[in-house]
């Protein structure tokens, strides 16, 4: 059997930066360290940090009466402007390690929308990397959109400037597409494309690697964005696609018929867990 693992599999830079930063912490401080969110889309990478005492607080409410200057370390998704305010005058000492290719459409959200613009965001609402972009508009103009049915529904007044960005992990193709839609309603329209580069290159190799292959194996947490694209992507070229969390999860004797595997795994799989995943596709 021929095995094929993308060049792009595992951790980002953002994710790396994100993850030492909370080892870095542990490793320097004798204060109490949070993170506010999981600091990556992986529950194992959570669940070791946790087990060294690296406590996750989930909103707001849940911040302790007496932080007693405790470390807070920002998630790699990043936060809105709102929660970073609370966090610091809560007492917390705050490390940053939101990824800069999300700071960056930070402070493109908010020199925009102070300018007046209408910003239009492509990615999933409920994802906290968008949550914490909305987080820093100037104003309340601003529209999430992630179909092309949300897309070709938008409708501004005559005049209105639109500034279009997206969600870091978007689909490539997809954002193009809806540029392009919005693009032809005629609006004076600035496009900023803040899909990072690492993602750009992560769904090129994955969509060329899964169209040579008779199965893929996309690797990521079910709750990661950017490996939910992967698979997608993968889907439409190789049909014999799974979409697995950990090496436990996958039924190996379903791919004995093969001759070909690629593999893949999102910008939060740890590098054990691939190699885990294609130790066990070598045996077979």
């Amino acid at each position: 059997m021929e095995i094929k693992i993308a060049n792009s599999a595992g951790f980002c830079f953002g994710v790396t930066r994100a993850v030492n930063t909370v080892y870095e912490a542990i490793a320097s401080n004798d204060k109490d360290i949070y993170t506010f969110g999981p600091i990556i889309h992986n529950k194992e990478v959570v669940h070791d940090l946790e087990m060294k005492g690296v406590r996750v607080i989930e909103s707001l409410e849940e911040i302790p009466d007496h932080v007693d200057h405790a470390v807070m370390i920002i998630r790699s998704h990043g936060v809105s402007r709102e929660v970073m305010d609370c966090l610091t005058n809560a007492g917390f000492q705050i490390i940053d390690a939101t990824c800069p290719f999300v700071k960056k459409i930070h402070n493109i959200v908010a020199e925009y929308s102070e300018k007046g613009y209408h910003i239009v965001i492509t990615g999933n609402p409920s994802h906290p990397e968008v949550i914490g972009i909305e987080g820093w508009m100037c104003n309340d103009r601003v529209t999430v959109v992630s179909t092309k049915e949300e897309v070709e529904s938008l409708s501004f007044e005559p005049g209105t400037k639109v500034c279009m960005v997206s969600q870091t992990t978007f689909n490539l193709n997809k954002f193009k597409e809806f540029v392009e839609i919005v693009t032809e309603k005629g609006y004076d329209i600035n496009v900023l494309n803040t899909i990072c580069n690492a993602t750009e290159e992560r769904q090129q190799e994955a969509r060329v690697l899964a169209a040579s292959v008779d199965a893929m194996i996309v690797i990521g947490d079910k709750g990661s964005s950017n490996t939910q694209k992967l698979f997608e992507i993968c889907k439409k070229e190789c049909e014999n696609t799974y979409y697995i969390q950990t090496s436990s999860e996958m039924d190996y004797s379903s791919m004995k018929s093969v001759s070909s595997v690629g593999i893949t795994a999102g910008a939060s799989t740890p590098n054990n867990i691939i190699e885990e995943v294609s130790k066990n596709v070598r045996k077979l």
